[in-house]
């Protein structure tokens, strides 16, 4: 196709401007993407669309859980988690502490997700229990139930700490369970931003 007259070298990332001869009379779609092409990290149904048209429809489809994430260290995860959020599609991301975060890792995900931010633990608490929103704590700790035997509710906030310590005692205690990931191997804890993403995708398994 690429080397035919007429036709546009196949993109590797992304898709080139509008090729029909009129473009869609359609308010969610961007003009100046529709005219120079859009290369954002975006599913084919948004190609073209504004940011605020992608938000306003993800916000009509929000799942009930909440991803939280203490950030006491400048956790480099944190992008990463962000990013697994917005692919799980979470009702918001709330960050517990430092409010600078490294956004590198969420791949520009962070403008499509909502995401709050709480001085510490105990205003976290505070706006979770305002919400009706239990606390599942994530963590390989005594008393932590298996993943599979957990209870994940339909409408929680999961919550996640450092990479290497894990989460605080404040946090634990916060928290109204306490989950474990299953592991295998010889090493104590897996990446968090991993761990983060396999008990959203079982709750999405339970529930979505």
């Amino acid at each position: 196709m690429s080397g035919e007259p007429g036709h546009e070298p196949e993109m590797s990332h992304g898709v080139g401007p509008w090729p029909g001869e009129q473009p869609p009379d359609d308010p969610r779609f961007d003009p100046e993407l529709l005219a120079e092409g859009d290369r954002r990290n975006v599913i084919d149904h948004y190609r073209y669309w504004t940011m605020e048209a992608i938000v306003a429809d993800l916000d009509e489809r929000r799942h009930g859980f909440h991803v939280a994430i203490e950030n006491w260290q400048h956790d480099m995860n944190i992008g990463s988690i962000v990013r697994s959020a917005n692919a799980f599609l979470a009702a918001e991301v709330h960050i517990i502490g430092k409010r600078r975060w490294n956004r590198r890792g969420a791949m520009v995900t962070d403008r499509y997700q909502h995401v709050r931010h709480h001085e510490d633990v105990a205003a976290f608490a505070v706006w979770a229990a305002g919400a009706g929103l239990p606390i599942v704590a994530i963590d390989n700790v005594e008393g932590s139930l298996p993943l599979p035997e957990a209870e994940l509710p339909e409408k929680c906030v999961l919550l996640f700490g450092q990479e290497g310590p894990g989460l605080s005692t404040e946090a634990l205690a916060a928290a109204s369970a306490s989950v474990e990931i299953t592991q295998y191997g010889s090493t104590r804890s897996i990446n968090a931003s991993a761990a983060a993403a396999v008990v959203m995708y079982e709750w999405c398994r339970r529930w979505a």
